[in-house]
């Protein structure tokens, strides 16, 4: 059986690395796009299992490419949690309505990542 793959959309290396190693050790694929623009082309390339997009970023924010790969039919149905410091209620209510299915804050609660990221990916 293949690994489930995560696409991490964030611009800032080290929330990535913390990420990637977080995932990586309970056995997903992890890959890296640094803007809102470079993740809406992974994963209409890529067709990740889950995405978790940072929503603020360089070029187009989270937000913007939300709202895009869940528009695009070929992506509409991929699992996408927002991964932010934007902590406000208007925040998380912004990123639900433009389609991501979750919503954590940083700095990231690595056990509420994990079981969310579990969730998510492993829905029949």
């Amino acid at each position: 059986m293949s690994k489930k793959r995560v696409l991490v959309v964030e611009d800032n290396m080290d929330t990535y690395e913390l990420v990637r190693f977080i995932l990586e050790k309970r056995g997903y694929e992890t890959f890296l796009a640094m803007n809102g623009r470079d993740g809406v082309n992974a994963a209409i390339k890529q067709k990740p299992d889950l995405i978790i997009m940072d929503l603020s970023m360089p070029q187009m924010d989270g937000w913007t490419a939300t709202k895009i790969i869940k528009e695009e039919p070929s992506t509409s149905s991929i699992p996408l949690i927002a991964l932010t410091a934007h902590a406000l209620p208007s925040d998380r209510k912004r990123a639900l309505d433009a389609g991501c299915d979750e919503y954590l804050t940083k700095p990231m609660d690595i056990d509420e990542l994990v079981e969310t990221v579990n969730l998510w990916i492993n829905r029949p």
